[in-house]
């Protein structure tokens, strides 16, 4: 009755039935999602094969290798005469939209055992007739119990397991529905190889699999980061979602360039920052091709700009995913989708490719996205060696929307200020990697790739054009900024009064890169103790060609800047740029685990990265853009964990690392030559590197309550990172333009907690963290929108030029755009094995906005957000499922600024529309509420 009651009441929020049959995500199996508590295998290590999948006995009624108080303490189901046998069944089931047990890109695998008989009725009849079950007094059960017990199907494994042995067993458990729990080996390099126990790793570890990201049908990996890792939360400066960027401990990764980037992001142990701005492009990876995503603070072994952390993620393979599937999902603001994927291996072959198309209209004006993106991967496998030839494809379209002043959108939120926003991103990336056991206790390993890059991007902005005869020049000519403005000919402009002048800027990348790394895994014993000893190398290069140049366009209704053909070549603020730049990057690595005792692991380990940066000026007209740079660096790392009981560990390290200064920000640094950000380049004073210093501490555990298959998982961990020399972006009084600049000392420390429980129905999770980001170091910035008093004359101000506004800002004082407060939480319930429903919450605090670094005005709200997802299986290959994304249509911003009064009221004319002093305000609206269904359908 109490199913009956609350199934009733969700069916009434008008959610959708959801996703395919519980373990088909890689196979055609039951709809049972595997055992709470069952040793799921961790995602895979090259040389260590992954637990329990290959040895343990498999059974869809008993989780193999259980943990304590798993199968045995649950009370027996209805025996079912017709259950398969021990040996036909895989070692666990996956969930519903779940696949396999993990394995990472390069794995050790045992020998394939011949592969087990399929079985196709609901009686089937296995290649070795199951003993009969015998049972002492048989109760009745629900009757989703029943069917689940009774109605096993062929599974396709995705690492066929050698002859188990008998299993005995008094009576068949219930089925299970949890999900499985997470991967326990964690990488400590880029390649694969390098795994341990996560318990031995000193610093903090999340891992999302790709069970997480098919959860909720979402399809955006960014958005799953964010459910689910405490210090993660999602910003987005450009007004998609597409392409926004993950803030881990108030470090960024982000498309937009002009955002410091602090976290190291890999895929299949290939460096993807894009060279020009070390920039990260998440819509060029397939969500359903991700096998699982790794997020580690302060490991330098991860190379430039793992000053915040750094984010390791793996894809699919034909060994760890085999099957087919094709999802399509419709829903609010035109989105259609469908994504497809297939994997299959035979012998010590195996093959994997996913596709998805995605189209969605946005839910403001100008938002559209088009998203085309595919990946492949060939493999090869035997006893002791493997090797993956893999391809990453895309070409994708976003309509970029970025922040509109509060007042349009009190008038509607679909409102947008100055379009054309647009961005067109392709990719092309051919990688191999590598591995083979050349004894046993040694592997080498190793990755190769060639990587193109190339995106357009049209940015509509106001332009402060003028009149020349009312700053001294001669009447009826066109300026901008008190100069004369020309065309690409040298000829003056005619000024139009009757027109709101504005811009179109364009600038285009064309990137090329290439690399390589090797790597050797050394695990011999050392003075008895256990050991692990890693050393590598990596090299990196990239050869970008850059233009950008400005169209002088006006307003139409609705801030449409349309083009008037002319191309700006004067004032130097927006002469045409034409550039390349190369970058040299050189990294030398180690890294060693020592069992002190059988609880003491003491890890050491340290990276040399070497760049060199090159800046060319192809137009001859600006040499001050010619420049090479070179930064090095050694940055050691030590911790120690303890094993205090089992299941609890403590651990404790410190590590710093660096990054280099990138093209863009080189290029810009100059304040007598501000940059349009995303547009101009202009010359070329020193930076220095970026330096973090990082101290982090905590304790983890895993454990059952005694409740039967339950499982309770748990962390906490507190963190200090001291950033020297930071680099951060300075506004310029022109409206858009900016220079970047170190900043001396800002400080990020805080805490995280996170705990997560699993029975055989119910998954919850639960995290907070605390991120308190700020300025060490006294600042005289620029922020000439900056509304609140106090600010002043920047000193130092060339003769004859305009001061720009300044305002104090004091250690102590919030870096924009981080938020304290992050609290998370979520829960699935699997009404029956075939009906799933589930919710997650996220809420944050308030954020300054980006221009006011002394945190004088009132900061940008917080929020509280709350999704809502079901999905049922009508057959064993069909599943519907449903969405809901801000089920109470919150209204908030995720990104802060401000913008020009006397600009923007220029642009507003044609469209009506005054702004008053009162609020200059500027947001990037969240999106609103909205629905989405679709069905998957498994072969």
């Amino acid at each position: 009755m109490m199913r009956i009651r609350i199934a009733a009441s969700f069916a009434a929020l008008g959610l959708f039935a959801m996703a395919a049959p519980v373990g088909a995500q890689q196979t055609t199996g039951a709809p049972v999602p595997p055992a709470a508590g069952a040793a799921t295998p961790p995602a895979a290590a090259t040389t260590t094969p992954p637990a329990a999948a290959t040895t343990a006995p498999a059974a869809t009624t008993a989780p193999a290798t259980p943990p304590p108080a798993a199968a045995t303490t649950t009370p027996p189901a209805p025996a079912a005469t017709t259950a398969p046998a021990a040996t036909t069944a895989p070692a666990a089931t996956p969930p519903a939209g779940q696949k396999l047990p993990e394995v990472k890109i390069i794995q050790e695998q045992p020998k394939p055992a011949p592969k087990p008989a399929p079985v196709q009725e609901a009686a089937p009849t296995p290649k070795k007739k199951p003993a009969p079950v015998v049972e002492a007094e048989p109760a009745p059960a629900p009757k989703p119990k029943k069917a689940a017990a009774s109605k096993p199907k062929p599974v396709q494994q995705a690492a066929p397991a050698p002859q188990p042995e008998p299993v005995v067993e008094a009576a068949p458990a219930e089925p299970v529905y949890a999900q499985p729990l997470p991967a326990n080996q964690v990488r400590m390099s880029p390649i694969g190889g390098s795994e341990i126990p996560i318990e031995k790793v000193p610093g903090n570890v999340n891992t999302v699999s790709s069970a997480d990201i098919s959860r909720d049908g979402s399809k955006i990996a960014q958005d799953v980061l964010q459910q689910r890792v405490p210090g993660i939360v999602i910003g987005d400066a450009q007004g998609n979602a597409f392409q926004t960027n993950v803030q881990y401990r108030g470090f960024d990764a982000s498309p937009v360039n002009g955002m410091p980037q602090g976290l190291a992001i890999y895929q299949n142990g290939v460096r993807i920052n894009e060279s020009f701005g070390d920039t990260v492009n998440w819509d060029f990876l397939p969500s359903v091709a991700i096998n699982d995503i790794t997020v580690m603070s302060g490991n330098p072994v991860f190379g430039l700009n793992a000053i915040g952390g750094a984010i390791s993620i793996g894809m699919k393979d034909g060994f760890n995913y085999q099957g087919a599937e094709v999802d399509t999902r419709f829903g609010s603001f035109g989105r259609k989708q469908v994504s497809v994927q297939a994997g299959k291996n035979s012998g010590g072959i195996g093959i994997y490719g996913a596709f998805e198309g995605i189209d969605d209209d946005g839910f403001r004006d100008f938002s559209e996205a088009e998203m085309r993106r595919g990946y492949v991967d060939v493999g090869f496998k035997s006893d002791n060696s493997e090797f993956h030839f893999n391809y990453t494809g895309a070409s994708n379209f976003v309509g970029v929307t970025a922040a509109v002043p509060e007042t349009l959108l009190a008038l509607d939120r679909e409102n947008t200020f100055s379009s054309p926003q647009t961005t067109e991103n392709k990719v092309q990336m051919f990688s191999a990697n590598g591995r083979v056991e050349v004894s046993p206790t040694t592997t080498l390993s190793g990755i190769v790739y060639h990587r193109s890059f190339k995106q357009k991007h049209d940015d509509g902005n106001v332009s402060e054009a003028e009149d020349c005869g009312d700053v001294g020049g001669t009447p009826g000519e066109l300026c901008i900024e008190g100069e004369n403005a020309e065309g690409a000919d040298g000829e003056a402009i005619p000024f139009d009064g009757e027109l709101s002048y504005g811009s179109i800027d364009r600038t285009s990348q064309d990137a090329k890169g290439y690399g390589a790394s090797v790597q050797a895994v050394e695990k011999s014993r050392l003075f008895g103790l256990g050991n692990q000893f890693l050393v590598g190398a990596s090299y990196d290069k990239g050869r970008v060609g850059y233009t950008a140049n400005s169209e002088l366009g006006f307003f139409l209704p609705k801030f449409v800047v349309q083009g008037t053909g002319i191309i700006l070549n004067e004032p130097d603020d927006v002469v045409p740029r034409n550039l390349t730049t190369t970058n040299n990057y050189y990294g030398v690595y180690f890294s060693d685990t020592l069992d002190l005792t059988d609880q003491l692991s003491l890890t050491v380990g340290g990276r040399y990265n070497y760049a060199r940066i090159q800046i060319r000026d192809n137009t001859g007209d600006l040499p001050n853009l010619n420049a090479t740079n070179t930064f090095s660096r050694f940055n050691p790392a030590a911790g120690l964990t303890y094993k205090a009981l089992p299941g609890l560990s403590l651990y404790g390290g410190y590590s710093e690392a660096n990054r280099a200064p990138t093209p863009a920000e080189l290029a810009c640094s100059d304040p007598d030559y501000p940059c349009i950000i995303e547009s101009f380049l202009t010359a070329d004073p020193p930076l220095k590197q970026v330096v973090s210093h990082t101290w982090e501490a905590g304790l983890r555990g895993d454990s059952t309550l005694g409740w039967g298959s339950d499982r309770f998982e748990w962390n906490l961990g507190v963190f200090r990172t001291l950033n020297t020399d930071d680099i951060i972006n300075s506004a310029d009084n022109t409206a858009g333009r900016g220079v970047f600049a170190n900043a001396g000392e800002t400080l990020r420390q805080g805490v995280e907690a996170s705990i997560a429980y699993r029975t055989q129905r119910l998954f919850t999770y639960a995290s907070y963290s605390y991120t308190d980001a700020t300025y060490e170091s006294p600042l005289i910035l620029a922020s000439p929108d900056n509304p609140a008093d106090g600010g002043f004359d920047c000193p130092n101000t060339p003769a004859g030029e305009e001061a720009l506004t300044c305002f104090n800002v004091r250690p102590g004082d919030r870096l924009a755009g981080v938020p304290r407060h992050k609290f998370k939480m979520g829960i699935d319930y699997w009404m029956t094995p075939q009906w799933k429903i589930g919710a997650d919450l996220i809420a944050t605090s308030s954020q300054f906005f980006y221009g006011d670094e002394a945190n004088l005005n009132k900061p940008l709200a917080g929020y509280t957000k709350v999704n809502l997802h079901s999905s049922y299986d009508i057959t064993e290959n069909v599943q519907v499922y449903g969405l809901i994304e801000n089920l109470f249509d919150a209204r908030y911003g995720l990104y802060g600024t401000f913008f020009n009064l006397d600009a923007a009221n220029e642009a507003g004319e044609p469209s009506n529309v005054e702004f008053t002093e009162e609020n200059n305000r500027s947001i990037v609206p969240a999106i609103p509420f909205a629905a989405y269904a679709g069905v998957k359908v498994k072969f």
